[in-house]
């Protein structure tokens, strides 16, 4: 993992869960790797191992990583398809709705946006 600048604005574990799963839908933490022990995140990041396990614990609930007795844990399968449905779903119903207000507060027009999209963006 990378260094993490922690905000005040959520809990640590949620937040550490969210880089999790960051990882993840980058492709940086694929199916079937490991993900980091509990100690040596918390002792890299200066967290309670607690805080650690909450966060894992949340993703091993969601099926997003599943735990291999006296191995640790590892990314499932089927996280990178769930994370990206879920994902996908989270944008469209809460993040899309006020990005869409917000074109159509400043009146902006497909083709203005289109051209202002990162050309890369184009050829996926």
């Amino acid at each position: 993992m990378t260094a993490i600048q922690w905000s005040d604005g959520a809990p640590i574990y949620r937040q550490l869960k969210e880089r999790v799963i960051a990882m993840m839908l980058d492709g940086i933490l694929k199916p079937g790797d490991a993900l980091p022990s509990v100690r040596q995140v918390a002792a890299e990041y200066q967290l309670n191992p607690i805080t650690v396990s909450r966060a894992y614990q949340e993703l091993a609930d969601e099926a997003l990583v599943e735990k291999r007795r006296g191995l640790g844990m590892y990314v499932t399968e089927e996280a990178a398809r769930k994370l990206l449905v879920n994902e996908r779903e989270r944008f469209l119903s809460e993040e899309w709705p006020l990005v869409l207000e917000r074109i159509m507060r400043l009146g902006l027009s497909m083709d203005e946006l289109m051209n202002a999209a990162p050309k890369q963006a184009g050829a996926q």
